[in-house]
């Protein structure tokens, strides 16, 4: 109707309204944080000027500690007996990580390849591709009746490796778009993942059961870091955003849904059983879109390399809350094939 630039109040509204709807059905539940974060965007390309600075303070400078208490949550949910796991059944595992490390980091540098846009916008789609799953992962395998046990543990072994694999396949498949040291990306992300998270390990072991209020409390602090990552990431790069929006929207379908589709595959033809096909495909297909943020502003690139992963974090918790609602509703058949749910049992 012509009205757009004064549309901003309005929307806002619509989707906070829409969010609080949706928290009253069941079905639609899982779908509330996603619609709340599209409220958060249409706030920050509104009125980015309150997202980018506040007198001399950069907002982004929050985005890396934001996540290191999102990585310190993570730690809090983890013990050591997770990763017992892979000796019980170590082919689930490395099934799952060779796939998450292989399928999206390829997935990531033909897209970026063929998208035509600005090199450092085009690297932050191999970017997306060359990081590990996050915490969203584990809440769909769930969902989903997926191998829970599975999930958690590809995603702490591919969390755990990333300072090391993501810098060499960003060095690999991005290097022509951008200028990558792979030193300093190490060392950046390790800031960012390893000690947090052994922090929380730390804390987990020593005042397990003792802190109850902090095991409630982090689910909903990770959920409140994502959404600030993303509304301060969105108003730095708005202007490109609104440039190229459309098309790096649909490039980021593309990449998240070959990899729900290539991660299921790949499980089942390796022999893996419908189960931990699930999982592998869920691990494959959602990354960890706040550590992209992170690393792709340890470069000073946010408002560029930052845009794929913005995007793509709210996009895959809308596609993998679909994909595990409709599995949830189809329960996996039994196949004889050792399972890591003995963990749970």
């Amino acid at each position: 109707m012509g009205n757009l630039s004064s549309a901003g109040l309005p929307l806002m509204v619509f989707f906070l309204l829409l969010g609080i709807g949706f928290n009253g059905f069941a079905s639609l539940k899982g779908y509330t944080f996603a619609v709340l974060i599209f409220a958060g965007v249409a706030l920050s390309l509104y009125w980015p000027q309150y997202f980018v600075q506040i007198g001399d303070f950069k907002l982004t400078a929050l985005i890396i500690p934001l996540i290191q208490i999102i990585m310190f949550g993570m730690g809090t949910s983890m013990s050591i007996k997770d990763f017992a796991e892979i000796i019980k059944c170590p082919k689930g595992v490395l099934v799952g990580v060779t796939a998450q490390l292989a399928i999206m980091p390829i997935i990531g540098y033909v897209l970026a390849n063929i998208s035509g846009f600005p090199p450092e916008i085009a690297a932050g789609i191999v970017l997306i591709g060359c990081s590990p799953s996050g915490v969203a992962s584990n809440v769909m395998a769930y969902l989903a009746k997926a191998n829970l046990a599975l999930s958690i543990t590809i995603t702490s072994i591919a969390t755990l490796l990333a300072p090391f694999v993501t810098p060499l396949l960003m060095k690999l498949l991005a290097g022509q778009f951008v200028e990558i040291e792979v030193l300093a990306m190490m060392w950046s992300i390790t800031k960012m993942i390893i000690l947090p998270i052994g922090a929380g390990l730390l804390f987990n072991y020593l005042l397990h059961g003792k802190t109850k209020w902090l095991d409630d409390i982090m689910p909903m602090l990770s959920m409140l870091a994502i959404g600030l990552i993303i509304i301060v990431i969105t108003a730095a790069g708005r202007d490109s955003l609104l440039d190229i929006g459309g098309m790096l929207l649909l490039l980021v379908l593309v990449h998240n849904l070959f990899g729900y589709f290539l991660g299921y595959w790949f499980a089942r033809v390796v022999g893996m059983g419908e189960r931990d096909a699930r999982t592998i495909s869920i691990e494959v297909g959602m990354q960890n879109g706040g550590l992209a943020s992170g690393i792709a502003n340890s470069l000073g690139k946010i408002a560029t390399m930052g845009l794929a992963p913005a995007v793509f974090g709210p996009l895959m918790n809308i596609t993998g809350s679909i994909l595990a609602s409709y599995w949830h509703k189809k329960p996996p058949v039994a196949e004889g094939i050792p399972s890591m749910d003995t963990m749970h049992d």
